[in-house]
């Protein structure tokens, strides 16, 4: 267990940290399945700037690495080009 304050302080504060980078992650990933099964591509259109703005703060807070992030970015756009 933690012997200093500090350490003690910095434990509750990783895991605030840890639930809220958990719900962002999960909550784009659920975005993502949803612009994926959009049957509609004006629908779809219209998420895709939203969805990539997710991503792309999951990448800026490194909760998932950069080029996973271009991954999936580029996933998507050829996914809702292709509709």
């Amino acid at each position: 267990m933690a012997n200093h304050k500090s350490a003690l302080k910095r434990i509750r504060r990783n895991e605030s940290v840890r639930l809220r980078n958990r719900y962002q992650h999960k909550t784009t990933r659920n975005a993502i399945k949803k612009l994926r099964t959009e049957e509609d591509k004006k629908a779809a259109e219209e998420m895709l700037p939203g969805v990539l703005s997710m991503i792309d703060k999951l990448a800026k807070r490194n909760v998932i690495h950069n080029n996973k992030a271009s991954n999936l970015k580029s996933k998507l756009m050829i996914h809702v080009a292709q509709m």
